[in-house]
């Protein structure tokens, strides 16, 4: 099975995933965000680094999904393809960062790459308000996080709202990431799994 923790910059997907796999014994696959030798120098002058950005987000996600499709066992992945596609560049396009030229080019290129794969089996959608978003990027401290701009969160925030409850054709699960602290509260925790046994076991407690 492939499964999906989605969520805004700072909703808390990656430790989810963690504990997700944990939990369940399932196979993580985390962004490489780190590695990423744009996304500096995008913080900084989106507009300006917006589309190679994109295309190398792209490219990785691309082969993660054809690892996916090789991989035995269940794998439980931060973020997939289509977030990238359909939230962070469709976000970058409506905002002026990326031209009408360069966006039908990167959604040529993902069209092809998707002949490839399989959507996930279940995603799950950590849904944040912009504050909540605010605090978790200001606690984990990432330098090159502390320049994002509010309407920049917003915009992202609603290309989920959109994604999720309208375009998006598969399984999913909807978390209220405000009033839920899975990490430090077992309860809010063994509620998620609840949900999850229910989506894909036909379990419920």
């Amino acid at each position: 099975m492939h499964i999906v923790v989605a969520g805004n910059i700072g909703s808390g997907k990656t430790t989810l995933t963690q504990m997700l796999a944990d939990h369940y014994k399932w196979t993580p696959q985390f962004e490489a965000v780190s590695y990423n030798p744009y996304l500096e120098d995008y913080y900084k002058d989106i507009a300006r680094w917006s589309f190679p950005m994109e295309v190398y987000f792209l490219k990785e996600r691309f082969r993660d999904m054809l690892d996916l499709e090789k991989a035995g066992g269940t794998v439980i992945q931060d973020r997939s393809i289509f977030e990238g596609v359909y939230i962070f560049a469709a976000n970058n396009h409506a905002q002026g960062n990326m031209s009408d030229r360069d966006f039908q080019t990167y959604m040529e290129l993902f069209q092809l790459m998707i002949t490839l794969t399989h959507k996930p089996d279940l995603m799950i959608y950590l849904r944040a308000s912009v504050p909540h978003l605010v605090s978790n990027i200001q606690k984990r401290g990432r330098d090159y996080e502390q320049v994002i701009q509010l309407e920049y969160l917003k915009g992202l925030n609603e290309a989920y709202e959109r994604f999720i409850f309208k375009d998006y054709p598969g399984r999913f699960i909807v978390i209220d990431k405000d009033n839920s602290d899975f990490l430090h509260r077992p309860e809010d925790f063994a509620a998620i799994t609840d949900r999850i046994d229910g989506e894909l076991f036909g379990l419920f407690s």
